[in-house]
């Protein structure tokens, strides 16, 4: 087998910055995605592509193919939890059966069943399956991501107003995706450190009030925050994001960032994402045109 390291999710979030990282470190790398354009950049830093996805057995076969290493990321919010677990399930078997010596999984804070949290339960599935395959594996668990707050909440942030279903002094703790990049690519460069290991991968640790001063602070202008009613949270959020918050809400969650250092990976602060994010520069442009115009 090659030392090449196959990416699945390279053209989301999390795929796209574990390979990125990879890649920045010379090593070869091999995506997984539907289309060159979509991992176009990537494959300009000299990644190779294999067309193809999670749910066709034969294009997993084909891209698994001479790798001894595999990243792999799944998501809800194309299909939903069930079909995502059936994803993740059927790229163990074929990673599995392509004879994968080491498995990094990115899962979730807490993916156990008992949350009762459906982003949650459908991430423990694939876990107990990796288990049960026998393959030597890594599972990263993430926590929230800073990136959230430059999607799913970014038009409310530009209109003035953060609302979640939690206390402005609920105390969140966030991870950026370069860090997530950063943990994924150290345990495929340092298997002996990461092969059968659970990590837990957080960068900082914010009040919800001191999350706004710093987005108002880096926007140029404030940010108001305002505690969204919990029977309002599946109207506003969704489904999915509303047990979320509630699990957040009752068993407050809290990061062993003592544990998360000894790793020896740079953890990126909110302050230091805000300084570099795109988002946060859009949005920047975007109050200097209204102001102007005003």
């Amino acid at each position: 087998m090659s030392d090449k390291i196959l990416v699945t999710g390279a053209s989301g979030q999390q795929g796209g910055a574990v390979a990125r990282s990879l890649l920045s470190q010379g090593k070869s790398v091999r995506v997984l995605s539907r289309s060159n354009e979509k991992v176009k950049e990537l494959k300009e830093q000299g990644a190779e592509v294999a067309i193809g996805n999670l749910e066709e057995r034969a294009s997993l076969d084909a891209a698994l193919k001479g790798v001894r290493q595999a990243f792999l990321v799944t998501t809800p919010f194309e299909k939903g939890t069930e079909s995502e677990a059936q994803q993740g399930i059927g790229f163990v078997d074929a990673a599995k059966d392509a004879g994968v010596e080491h498995l990094v999984f990115s899962s979730v804070v807490n993916p156990d069943p008992s949350t009762r949290v459906p982003l949650f339960v459908s991430k423990g599935k694939v876990i107990e399956h990796i288990r049960a395959a026998g393959i030597p594996a890594t599972i990263l668990k993430p926590v929230w991501f800073m990136e959230n707050f430059g999607t799913v909440f970014l038009p409310a942030l530009k209109a003035g107003k953060l609302s979640l279903p939690l206390p402005n002094d609920y105390v969140l703790d966030m991870v950026s995706l370069d860090v997530i990049g950063a943990f994924g690519a150290a345990a495929f460069l340092r298997p002996s450190e990461f092969i059968g290991k659970t990590v837990e991968v957080a960068s900082d640790s914010l009040t919800l009030t001191e999350v706004v001063r710093q987005i108002s602070e880096a926007f140029g202008k404030t940010i108001g925050y305002e505690e969204l009613p919990a029977d309002q949270a599946e109207g506003a959020l969704g489904p999915l994001f509303a047990r979320m918050f509630e699990w957040f809400r009752e068993v407050k969650p809290k990061a062993d960032f003592n544990e998360i250092r000894k790793w020896r990976i740079p953890l990126t602060k909110f302050k230091d994402h805000l300084a570099t994010a795109a988002w946060v520069k859009g949005a920047r442009s975007n109050s200097r045109e209204l102001a102007a115009k005003a």
